[in-house]
């Protein structure tokens, strides 16, 4: 109800002054007097124990002073004793599966196919926050439900999909001129331990790198060390898409975000987010089934390597290998285990260390970055979902001006692309290397 105020009035909402001559409007319910913008901005009034009272909705750009999403600390030093009991453990179940008569082989198969599922794990348990950290802030979902569908989506990517897996099992290698069987699992093995490694010591101290960049240059690593052809054209375009992948997230988010904000330039930012977070549960379910499907994928094609290296499938020389069931069923379950064991971490930050994000942003920032991995998988290419999501939410934050871009997160990525695969290779050609001075490789070959 618009009114023409006698007396000077301030708007409860504001706190400014309304003109005598003003057009306001008043509450039906307390009677309170506001500016006829601010009452239609907020969508009601702000008086709490009033019946018209609605939540300040977020502005359309978030405050840049609000701190974005920062790790849980430790809560003891436990944690830094996980992977060397992990090892300890596997060392211990291999030397009694030995002294039972279980041959070598067998046990250096399954050693392949637990560090690969740990991987696969981990991954998941890092990136669970890609898919649902957005639409929790932006309130569309609860932590539990979002947590939920996540885990279920993820499930679902990594079954339906299986380009990159096939992928990494058949085109790493030059299988043109060699057998798959030149391939062992020991030399998988140390690539795996390598990748997981440098991505342990990493995280302890703060550095974000990438697990995919890591996984694939601990195999390389490992196959240059014994002078096994590799197919170059295939690793030239996983190197392609490593950079290609934030490039277009940034610059098609920014592109996004400019054209949302010209076609609804005259839609008020309360109405226009209230219209968005019905398309951001698509977005994001979009987001957690993209993740899935790329992501799971990396450890599908590492088992079916050594599965194939080992003898126990029969490919034909230089075909590709049909990736089992169960292979698809275990990597997609551990996966979607990742995730909702990572999520509990990341519902405990969300509310009070994480960027208010308003949902039109949530949903460009995921679109964008689902798609860009929904490309690179159907190209069969693993790239970084991290580095896919992080560079589009940089875009979009970059379509209200340069200066609001977290230029710190694009500088972590750029490092990641120079050290992440040189390093893991190093690292996992050097491990090999003294496995090999030590014996093992003769022994348990």
């Amino acid at each position: 109800m618009e009114t023409i105020l006698q007396t000077d009035q301030v708007c409860p909402i504001c706190g400014n002054v309304i003109d005598r001559n003003g057009t306001s409007c008043e509450c039906p319910d307390c009677r309170d007097t506001f500016h006829q913008d601010c009452w239609q901005g907020r969508g009601g009034c702000c008086h709490t124990d009033c019946n018209s009272y609605t939540e300040a909705p977020l502005p359309l750009y978030p405050s840049l002073d609000i701190p974005a999403v920062q790790p849980v600390a430790p809560k003891s030093r436990r944690s830094l004793l996980l992977v060397p009991g992990i090892a300890v453990v596997l060392v211990l179940a291999a030397l009694i599966a030995h002294l039972s008569g279980v041959t070598n082989a067998a046990i250096l198969l399954v050693a392949v196919v637990l560090a690969a599922l740990g991987f696969d794990f981990v991954n998941g348990m890092n990136d669970s926050g890609n898919a649902i950290a957005t639409v929790i802030s932006t309130r569309v979902l609860t932590p539990m439900a979002a947590l939920l569908m996540a885990a279920v989506l993820n499930f679902a990517g990594a079954v339906v999909m299986e380009g990159v897996a096939i992928s990494i099992a058949s085109k790493i290698v030059d299988t043109h001129q060699v057998p798959y069987t030149v391939v062992t699992p020991m030399m998988i093995l140390c690539g795996l331990i390598g990748a997981i490694g440098w991505n342990f010591l990493m995280a302890r101290i703060g550095l974000p790198i990438s697990s995919s960049h890591a996984l694939i240059g601990g195999l390389v690593g490992v196959l240059l060390l014994m002078r096994i052809p590799l197919n170059a054209p295939y690793l030239t375009k996983i190197v392609g898409w490593m950079v290609l992948a934030p490039i277009l997230g940034f610059v098609v988010g920014w592109l996004l975000m400019v054209a949302i904000m010209w076609i609804f330039c005259r839609v008020s930012p309360h109405r226009m987010n209230k219209h968005f977070r019905i398309w951001q549960l698509v977005s994001s379910a979009t987001m957690a089934f993209a993740h899935g499907a790329n992501d799971a994928q990396k450890a599908m094609g590492i088992i079916t390597l050594a599965l194939a290296g080992s003898g126990v499938i029969q490919v034909a020389h230089g075909a590709s290998p049909h990736i089992p069931l169960w292979v698809k069923v275990a990597c997609a379950t551990v996966i979607a285990l990742g995730t909702g064991f990572g999520g509990k971490r990341v519902i405990g930050t969300l509310g009070h260390k994480i960027i208010k994000l308003t949902p039109v942003h949530g949903f460009a920032a995921e679109m964008v970055a689902a798609s860009t991995i929904l490309m690179a998988t159907a190209s069969g290419t693993p790239i970084s979902t991290t580095h896919a999501i992080s560079s589009s939410i940089l875009g979009v934050g970059a379509s209200k001006r340069l200066s609001a871009v977290r230029w710190g997160v694009a500088g972590n990525i750029v490092s990641a692309w120079i050290f992440t695969i040189p390093t893991c290779a190093a690292v996992a050609a050097l491990l090999y290397k003294l496995v090999e001075m030590c014996g093992l490789v003769r022994l348990l070959g």
